[in-house]
This record gives C-alpha cells, sequence and structure tokens, in this order.
C-alpha cells in the first residue's frame, strides 16, 4: 500500500514540478502557470468527499489501480496538448484520479495497520516519497526531451496499478475484502470541522511553495533549474523524515500536542524562507518541510477519530479535500506575484500556520480504536475538568 501510494502521489508532486517548464517553454506567466496547479485541484477538492461517502457504503478495492492510470495519465498527456484549455483539462482528469485514490486507499491502510500511528505514518510516507521524486523525474524526463516527452511519465502509474492489485490480492487472501463493519462512536464533527481548517491553512502553505518555491530560489541565489529543483526536492524529501517521525512522536506525546508545536515550527520556518537572503533559504526549506509534514498521517488518523462512523469520509476530507483545496489560492498568489514580486506574494503565507494553530487550540484527543497510550489523555490548552475514572 505504501508503494503503490508513492506511484500516486507522484503526480501530485509532478504537476507542481511541471510550472517552471511550463513557464520557459509556452511563456506562461505566474497567473497561468497557477492555474495549472488550480485544475489539478479543483475538480477533486469537488469530488473526494464524494468518493469519501461511495466508500463509507461499499468496498470499492478496484478504485486502487483504475485511479493510479488516471492520475498517470493525465499528468504524461500534459506535455503534448496543443492548446492551454486542453492541458487544464487534462490535469483535471489526473486530479481526479487522485481524489479517487485516497479515500479507499486510506481506510484500508488504517485496517492494515489496526490504529497504529506508527503504521499509518509509513502509509504516508509512501505518498511523501512520491512527491519527493517527482521533481526529479520530471526533470529528468522534461529537461531532457522537454515537454514532447511527458508521455513517459505515465511509468510509475502502470507500476502503481500493479502494486494495488497486488495488494488487494493479498487483502482478499486474507479476508479483508468483506463486507464493510459498521462504524462504532459518536461523530464530533466541531472538532473534525476546526481539525480542517488547520489543513486547509497547511494546504495552502504547501501548496504555495510547492508552484513558486523553485522560481523563487532561482531569483534568492542567482541559481539556474538545478538551483530551484534541489530546493523542490528539499521541500518534498523532508516528509520522509517529518511523516515517520510525526508517527512515532504522536505515540510518545499524544497527537494533538504534536501537531500543535508542528504549526508553531512551520510558522517560524516560512517566515525563514521568504525573508532571509542567500543560500540559507535551503535550510529554512528544510525546516519548513519538517513543520508541515510531521503532522501529516496524524491529520488522517485525528480525522477518522472524530468521524468513526464515516471514516471514508474522513480521509477524503484530510488526505484529499482540505489538502488539494491549497490550489485554489495558487491562482491568488500568482497574480499577486505579477502585480507586484514574487516574494511578497509569499509573505501572506507566514499567517497560515499561526491561524491553524488557533484552530487547534482547545481540541482534544479523541478517542483511538484500538490504541493506549498518549491519545488515551485530553490533550488540550485549557485544564481538563471532566471527572475521571480512578486507574489501578
Amino acid at each position: 500500500m505504501s508503494l503503490g501510494h508513492a506511484c500516486v502521489d507522484v503526480y501530485q508532486g509532478a504537476v507542481a514540478a511541471l510550472v517552471p517548464f511550463f513557464v520557459a517553454e509556452r511563456a506562461y506567466s505566474y497567473a497561468a502557470a497557477s492555474g495549472v496547479v488550480l485544475a489539478a485541484s479543483l475538480l477533486s477538492s469537488v469530488v473526494q468527499p464524494l468518493f469519501g461517502a461511495f466508500t463509507d457504503r461499499w468496498a470499492m478495492p478496484w478504485l486502487l489501480p483504475l485511479s493510479a492510470l488516471l492520475g498517470g495519465a493525465g499528468v504524461a498527456l500534459s506535455g503534448v496538448m496543443g492548446s492551454y484549455a486542453l492541458t487544464l483539462a487534462v490535469v483535471a482528469v489526473s486530479g481526479i484520479g487522485v481524489a479517487a485514490y485516497h479515500p479507499e486507499a486510506a481506510r484500508a491502510a488504517r485496517a492494515a495497520s489496526r490504529g497504529s500511528h506508527t503504521a499509518m505514518g509509513w502509509f504516508s510516507l509512501g505518498g511523501n516519497v512520491g512527491f519527493a521524486l517527482a521533481p526529479l523525474l520530471v526533470a529528468a524526463v522534461i529537461a531532457t526531451g522537454g515537454l514532447r516527452a511527458s508521455p513517459l511519465l505515465v511509468v510509475p502509474a502502470a507500476a502503481g496499478a500493479a502494486l494495488c492489485v497486488a495488494a488487494v490480492r493479498t487483502a482478499a487472501d486474507r479476508g479483508a475484502a468483506g463486507p464493510r463493519p459498521e462504524g462504532v462512536g459518536t461523530d464530533d464533527w466541531p472538532s473534525f470541522l476546526r481539525l480542517s481548517g488547520a489543513i486547509v491553512c497547511r494546504s495552502i502553505v504547501f501548496v504555495g511553495l510547492s508552484a513558486f518555491v523553485s522560481l523563487y530560489v532561482r531569483q534568492r541565489t542567482g541559481g539556474g533549474d538545478v538551483a530551484g529543483t534541489a530546493a523542490l526536492c528539499v521541500l518534498y524529501a523532508g516528509g520522509a523524515v517529518g511523516t515517520v517521525a510525526g508517527g512515532r512522536l504522536a505515540e510518545r506525546y499524544g497527537r494533538i500536542t504534536v501537531v500543535r508545536h508542528a504549526y508553531a515550527l512551520s510558522a517560524l520556518a516560512v517566515a525563514g524562507v521568504v525573508l532571509v537572503p542567500g543560500p540559507a533559504v535551503y535550510l529554512f526549506v528544510a525546516l519548513t518541510s519538517a513543520g508541515l509534514y510531521v503532522p501529516f498521517s496524524l491529520h488522517v488518523t485525528l480525522g477518522q477519530d472524530y468521524l468513526p462512523r464515516r471514516v471514508g469520509t474522513a480521509s477524503g476530507v484530510t488526505l484529499g479535500l482540505a489538502v488539494s483545496v491549497g490550489g485554489l489560492a495558487a491562482p491568488l498568489i500568482g497574480m499577486l506575484a505579477d502585480a507586484t514580486s514574487l516574494r511578497t506574494a509569499l509573505v501572506p503565507l507566514i499567517a497560515l500556520p499561526v491561524l491553524g494553530r488557533l484552530l487547534l487550540r482547545g481540541l482534544r484527543e479523541p478517542a483511538s480504536p484500538g490504541h493506549a497510550g498518549p491519545d488515551a489523555a485530553p490533550a488540550s490548552d485549557a485544564p481538563d475538568h471532566r471527572p475521571r475514572a480512578a486507574s489501578a
């Protein structure tokens, strides 16, 4: 499941990695280039909850390989389309494929992990590795053959589909593909919505930096394509450490505590990316990556535990909708950059992790089925005055 996740999420990272090449070969403005990112996010954001609701009602393991192929086909065709409108259309198709994948995949991974935060961290790591490899894959293909070589980018999709088929067959052999059990517990919608608001703040920062950090670092360091691609790789590669570290830290300190500290770190790190000159920008990109990725898998398990009766919906929102909706802000950043400067356009991103941290204030750890540890205790900013049962 983790390897298949990596192959699918290559296509989320690939869209942002293609932006500098669209600017160079097709002379797209910042606003037009960010429109490509929007196309990958818009339909994905709309259909993500629908796929989540479907997976709450029916098991759809066949959706995993199909969505992997759909996600890859759209990106593979984006470089050979003859017009801007067709480019947006095929990128949107890729976004739908990615949207279809995540709710069912997150549900299946949660079942396989048996509620372990660390195991879900490894599943999320797969997606982050895909993100991290995307700039290298795109650079290797497009820098050598131009946008005309984009059909070669379908290869990870084929591998991901094969891995998903293998995972589905393994689950069937173990009897895990039977009727879906009804969720147990009470859905806490207010807490879930506040968590989702914080994830949206995180998403806008991540998507904004994904779309423009490569161009921005080229300007700040005076480097060329290599300097920009390196910055994007640092932003994505930090997820390899951050996601797994987040799961392990949550096992010890509790998810809410870890998530709050990560948002605070993100605010300081993004300020460093925007304001600190010279090569030091790479250090702050790395710190930003850590702050953004440490809570990544924790968002998913928190959402699933806040909505125990709607795990598919929670997965679709926390792993999909609230993440991809950040792409809706990308054109605004692009238009502001066209009107002022890229640095000025990135300044508002500093405030968003602060807003996310405020939304998390006062949230309590939900019950985590089958998991004992720090999550069993509340982790609110305010003291907990509820009566507690005596422990032996």
